[in-house]
């Protein structure tokens, strides 16, 4: 009897234990797939379902973006991957939904999976002497290299250094 009831008991606790690790991996940011931490600053759960159509590559081209960096890493930093810009955006306007650049990791057959986006202001429109913009409350940082304002968002793989992280360790090149 005694370890009828044990054995009930752990069964019992281990479906507990269970399911609560299976709901945790739901938002698990050690997931490398995960696309991002449950609590989002509010516009980018909006920013990630518009960006829907160019989890296709082939989407993101017919759209108008065009490869501008080869596929960017960092050593112990990550990697950003390659970035593909609609350069006709490239002002002093910021649309939340409508980010000036997209990133895809290149995959192994030549696949390429999209990763996150960078919005970008460029210094000929809004001077490096300027107060920095602000989206999603985050301050976009300056890119002397490329003349330009930048925030990357990493809206569809999880970045333990953060949301808003330059450079992400669970992206490859």
């Amino acid at each position: 009897m005694k370890a009828s009831i044990r054995y009930v008991l752990g069964a019992a606790l281990l479906s507990v234990v269970w399911a609560a690790a299976c709901k945790n991996d739901d938002n698990n940011n050690d997931n490398p797939t995960s696309p991002t931490p449950a609590a989002l600053p509010q516009g980018v759960e909006a920013l990630r379902a518009s960006l829907e159509p160019f989890t296709s590559f082939a989407m993101a081209k017919g759209a108008g973006y065009t490869s501008i960096t080869d596929c960017m890493s960092s050593g112990d930093l990550g990697a950003m991957g390659i970035h593909f810009g609609k350069t006709s955006t490239f002002d002093a306007a910021i649309d939340s939904l409508h980010p000036e650049i997209v990133i895809y990791e290149p995959g192994t057959n030549g696949e390429m999976s999209l990763v996150g986006v960078e919005f970008v202001i460029p210094y000929t429109a809004l001077p490096r002497t300027a107060t920095a913009p602000v989206l999603f409350g985050q301050k976009f940082l300056q890119n002397d290299g490329f003349q330009l304002w930048g925030l990357h968002v990493w809206t569809h793989r999880s970045n333990p250094s953060g949301l808003f992280s330059s450079w992400n360790p669970r992206v490859h090149c």
